[in-house]
């Protein structure tokens, strides 16, 4: 007999599955709520620091790019003075700490502009190659770091100089709110740059403590350091739980540099950075479900599933291992015992017809052809118990899945979740407003190196080898002022043919089908002329993709959306309103709640309508060309999406539903499939045999308790065969009763 068939395994699988799944409810799906901080909280750290890490690389890539690039300009060019030089770059860039010039023959110094660079710190003889040109970072002596960027300004018969730009390594850029800090760590978890961290020990040893831990981890290869197949950041990232004082827990968030695809680095990630955040949160140990009922949802589990298998024991297991038994009683020649016949199902009906054909091998007068059949309870098959388990173990499983531990509209939302969606919407914001500044920038150095002299040939050739180092544009190109292209690299330009530079150094124009956005910058040497670069909608799309922000909308001042993280129909109204009054609210001049003294600044609420909620709305506020153009960020996503115990202790309480359903549905399958169908057309043939079908061979579908009954039935046919032979023969009246000879051997 198979040990995988019969009727024993479907049910002792039903019987372990139900006391595995009890003993999960009660121990495993019961712990909701019991951690100091939500991990909804964590996760939004380890986003935080994300961003962190993602501004910063950003921030260090452009700047390493725009002075090699700014070198390169000029050394295309006529010779200039250093001083020159270094004015024309504070003009354009204002982002560097300190710049020089220095000859590198000699290691004169030749110009100087903002604090004092540690040039001794430089090597001159060592400037061969992309890799002496390498950014490096120098310690001052106040103890803060500076990065150093580098690049070679060169023309035929003058001496070559070294263009040195300084930059501090904090985080731009990044909206820290009230009561965050963020550092930024080198390979061995020393603190390059800090900001928001106070005057208090405390936070300074805190501080110490995750920079020792960070390291270690950050030093892990990024396919170990998460889940596989977790996606989201490349690099490493994660979160860390600190100290516990007065009812509150710092928290905190780490993220190691890396490249916007993964595995390809950049001259930022090779510095080995590591940003890393923290903040104080309030504890909230309290389980959102009482214990006591994930304790009597397991105990009621065990009450219905000891019914269910009871149930199945009593009038399904039983009666078929009875009927077994008795079958091969008959097949074997015991025929002076009557049959015992089960009372309910596809088992009584088989036993009737099986107690018919033993008085028929017996000779009774009038047990041949139609006889009496099982009772009525016989008519309540096998599937109808099988049902009736299923209902049992569905009464426990339905209220899990539908009604019970339901998270409403009353949901609470810690306040960390909610003020980090606001600040992370305020970074992003202004991580746009960014990138459209510094595309300006790059349009004004390039217009600065262009003069009335400079042929359309080496336009064109300044303008793609800008376009290749800059992939924002779509189209660059020189606009004279009276709307004629005189030179462009790109796609075909979007502008209105015979109209000249616009006024305005970024403007927004809706072609019909996409947002164009366009930036223009005079050039001085050609008298009205200007260099125009139309961004690529798809870069400020993929500037608005961060994971844990939901929905991400970058809307203009008519609350119209221009850009977005997925799937958006350009220039089209919000698709809530009270998103679309969270944008106001974020705008309006006389602050929040009608506070004066507020300006626009970022904004979050709880929107509590068709489902719990969180969204910010976030202006583009900081200065810069971008300003201009009142733009808006604004992020939402549901609640129910996050690791908060309410929804966490809802989730668990539908997964122990489906648990117990699909538990259920696989094992009363598995025994209809391998049991009731094969014994529901066994009670047929066997009723059929007994009423007088003697040529239908018998033959067993598996090998279990089933197949020996069937096998049994195939031996009484042939019994029933040899005994008409030997009727038809004359030999019956010598026959003993009882002693038949049997055809075969089960």
């Amino acid at each position: 007999m198979s040990l995988l068939g019969g009727i024993r395994p479907p049910i002792a699988a039903l019987s372990a599955m139900l006391l595995a799944l009890a003993a999960i409810t009660a121990f495993q799906l019961g712990r909701v709520g019991d951690e100091a901080v939500p991990p909804a909280v964590l996760t939004s750290q380890q986003y935080f620091a994300e961003d962190g890490a993602i501004a910063l690389r950003a921030s260090l890539d452009e700047s390493i790019t725009d002075i090699g690039r700014t070198a390169s300009l000029f050394s295309s060019g006529e010779p200039v003075s250093p001083d020159s030089v270094l004015d024309k770059l504070g003009s354009v860039y204002q982002k560097w700490r300190g710049t020089a010039v220095i000859e590198i023959a000699s290691g004169r110094l030749q110009a100087q502009r903002g604090e004092n660079l540690p040039l001794t710190a430089l090597d001159l003889t060592a400037l061969d190659g992309e890799s002496g040109l390498a950014p490096r970072m120098v310690r001052l002596e106040n103890g803060e770091t500076r990065l150093l960027t580098l690049a070679l300004l060169s023309w035929p018969g003058r001496p070559q100089q070294l263009l040195v730009a300084s930059s501090s390594l904090n985080v731009p850029g990044v909206s820290l709110g009230k009561s965050r800090a963020i550092a930024v760590l080198d390979a061995s978890g020393q603190v390059l740059g800090s900001d928001g961290i106070g005057a208090s020990e405390q936070e300074r040893k805190q501080l110490k403590k995750y920079a020792k831990t960070v390291a270690q981890k950050a030093d892990t290869h990024p396919l170990q350091a998460k889940e596989p197949g977790s996606g989201g950041f490349a690099g490493v990232s994660g979160s860390l739980l600190g100290d516990s004082k007065a009812g509150q827990r710092s928290v905190a968030g780490y993220a190691k540099l890396t490249g916007s695809q993964p595995g390809v680095g950049t001259d930022a990630t090779a510095l080995g950075l590591t940003v890393v955040s923290f903040v104080r949160v309030a504890e909230e140990r309290s389980a959102a479900v009482d214990s006591f009922f994930w304790i009597a949802a397991a105990g009621a589990l065990l009450v219905l599933g000891a019914l269910a298998v009871a149930l199945l024991v009593v009038t399904v297991q039983r009666p078929l291992l009875q009927l077994f038994l008795e079958s091969r009683r008959i097949g074997r020649g015991d025929l002076h015992r009557p049959v015992t016949v089960p009372k309910y199902g596809e088992t009584a009906r088989i036993g009737a017809a099986l107690d018919r054909l033993r008085r028929q091998l017996l000779g009774e007068p009038g047990a041949d052809g139609a006889g009496p059949r099982a009772g009525r309870r016989a008519r309540i098959g096998t599937r109808a118990l099988i049902a009736v388990c299923g209902i049992l173990l569905l009464v426990w499983s339905a209220p899990l899945l539908l009604a019970l531990n339901r998270a409403g509209t009353s949901v609470a939302v810690p306040q960390t979740i909610l003020d980090d969606q606001r600040e992370r919407t305020d970074t992003l914001a202004d991580r746009v407003r960014r990138a459209l500044n510094e595309g300006h920038a790059d349009l004004t150095s390039v217009a600065s190196v262009i003069s009335d002299k400079t042929t359309p040939a080496e336009m064109t050739k300044l303008l793609e080898r800008t376009r290749a180092q800059h992939g924002r544009y779509e189209s660059l190109y020189v606009l004279k002022a009276d709307g004629t292209v005189m030179a462009r690299a790109g796609g075909k330009p979007r502008h209105t043919a015979g109209q000249g530079p616009s006024r305005q150094p970024v403007t927004l124009v809706d072609s019909g089908n996409q947002p164009v956005i366009t930036e223009y910058a005079e050039a001085p040497g050609l008298g009205g002329a200007a260099v125009v670069g139309e961004l690529r909608i798809d870069f400020l799309n993929a500037l608005l993709k961060r994971p844990g922000l939901g929905e991400v909308r970058a809307v203009d001042a008519k609350h119209r959306v221009v850009g977005g993280n997925n799937g958006y129909r350009a220039f089209q109204s919000l698709s809530d309103a009270k998103l679309d009054a969270l944008v106001t609210r974020a705008n309006e001049k006389g602050g929040a709640n009608g506070k004066a003294g507020k300006g626009p600044g970022p904004r979050s609420a709880v929107l509590r309508d068709g489902g719990v909620s969180i969204a910010a709305a976030a202006p583009m506020t900081g200065g810069g060309v971008a300003q201009s153009l009142d733009w808006t960020v604004v992020t939402w996503q549901p609640a129910k999406g996050l690791e908060i115990p309410a929804y966490t202790a809802q989730n668990r309480t539908v997964l122990a539903g489906l648990l117990g359903l699909t538990g259920a549905a696989a094992c009363l399958g598995w025994m209809h499939i391998v049991v009731v169908r094969p014994l529901r057309d066994l009670a047929a043939r066997a009723e059929a045999l007994a009423d007088g079908d003697r040529r239908t061979v018998v033959y067993p579908t598996h090998h279990d308790e089933v197949g020996a009954v069937t096998r049994s039935l195939e031996v009484i046919r042939q019994q029933l065969l040899e005994q008409r032979k030997r009727d038809a023969a004359g030999d019956g009246a010598g026959r003993t009763p009882g002693r038949t000879a049997p055809a075969g051997r089960n």
